[in-house]
Formats: structure tokens, C-alpha cells, sequence
């Protein structure tokens, strides 16, 4: 399991990237309200900014390819809907791992790293097999319908959950992320959700992009 988790995370991450790690207060391995109020926070206003950018699509607009190698509106969208249960895993697998008593020194800033490199839409990744959308061809109901309750259960546990997040951890191969808590995998859900809105919108603004 362990094996086929890190060829998910480490196809979603970019291999070079050179930003350094700031260092915050030390704190309680249990989720501020702060922290809790920020994970909500940017998993509403991702979904809001996605569906914005798809909702009144026509089916040539959802279906148009920029060139045959590049992903179309839909392929994205797919591609957002199935990432977010795979990421989803990666953070329940990091919770059900031992505490790591180095949390605090392996972990501190990287929240700043994920929002810098993979929220921006730095460099690029090769996505595994497991999320590439030409490998599932769902229909568009069926992409959003994914979409909607993936985000369902991902607002519903960060809403409600009591788990010890930011002392249990899982090593991401490349140094520029290194070892990262659950509460910054979850992190991960909405930054790849605003990663690829970058995305669509890059499609929807190419001269050629159906009027």
C-alpha cells in the first residue's frame, strides 16, 4: 500500500523547486482553529472558483482539446474530481501511522511551500495512471457528481474531526517538500483543486476555444 501511495504522491509533486522553508511558533499536534478555519476556507473557495469556470460550458466547450497532448476542459475537471479521493487516502494512511516525535522540525512552513509551488501552478507533473481522465472517459455528470461528493466528505471530516493531524507524517521523495503532516497533505486537496482551475482557465482563454 505504502508502495503504490508514493508513486500517487510522487507523480502529483514537481521534482525541482528551490523555496526555503520559513519556521512559525511551536504548537499542539491538534488543529488550531485557525488552521481548521483555513482548510474550510480554501475548500469552498476552490470548489466556488471551479465551478464558476465550468458550470455554463457547452459540451463543445467542456470537450475542446487546445492540442491532442494537452487535456481538455473535462479531462481537467476529471482529473480534479479523481485526484481528490486519491489525496484524500494519502491523508487517512498518514493518520493511521505512528506519531513522529520530529513533527515540529521536519514539518514547520511547508503550508507556505505547498501554496508557492503547487497552488501556482510551478513547473509540471506527470499524473499516474490512476487520475489520468483518458483512462476513465467518465461523462461530465458523472465527473461533477464525483467532484461534488468528494468535496462533501473532505468539508465534512475537516469540519468535524478530533485527530492528532500535524504529528503524524508522510515523506514526499523529492527535498523540496520532504516529510509533510496530515494536516498539510489535506492541504493538498484544494491547492491541486486551484493548480488545475489554472488550468481550464488556460484552455477557455486559448484564441481558439469554442465562442
Amino acid at each position: 500500500m505504502k508502495t503504490v501511495i508514493s508513486l500517487i504522491v510522487s507523480s502529483l509533486f514537481l521534482a525541482s523547486a528551490a523555496f526555503a522553508v520559513p519556521f512559525g511558533a511551536a504548537g499542539d499536534a491538534k488543529l488550531t482553529p485557525e488552521e481548521r478555519a483555513n482548510a474550510i476556507k480554501l475548500l469552498k473557495e476552490s470548489q466556488k472558483e471551479f465551478i464558476a469556470l465550468v458550470e455554463n460550458l457547452t459540451d463543445e466547450q467542456w470537450n475542446f482539446k487546445p492540442a491532442p497532448f494537452k487535456w481538455s476542459v473535462g479531462e481537467t475537471a476529471e482529473h480534479i474530481a479523481l485526484a481528490e479521493g486519491l489525496l484524500f487516502g494519502v491523508v487517512q494512511q498518514t493518520l493511521a501511522s505512528k506519531p513522529n516525535p520530529d513533527w515540529e522540525t521536519k514539518t514547520q512552513g511547508k503550508e507556505a511551500v505547498l501554496e508557492k509551488i503547487l497552488a501556482a501552478r510551478t513547473g509540471r507533473a506527470q499524473s499516474p495512471g490512476a487520475i489520468q481522465p483518458i483512462n476513465k472517459k467518465m461523462t461530465r455528470a458523472e465527473v461533477m457528481t464525483l467532484f461534488r461528493q468528494g468535496r462533501e466528505r473532505s468539508l465534512n471530516f475537516i469540519e468535524t474531526t478530533d485527530a492528532s493531524f500535524k504529528d503524524h507524517t508522510f515523506d514526499n521523495p523529492f527535498p523540496v517538500f520532504g516529510t509533510l503532516n496530515a494536516y498539510q497533505w489535506f492541504l493538498y486537496i484544494p491547492q491541486h483543486n486551484f493548480r488545475h482551475n489554472k488550468q481550464i482557465a488556460e484552455v477557455k482563454a486559448n484564441p481558439k476555444f469554442p465562442k
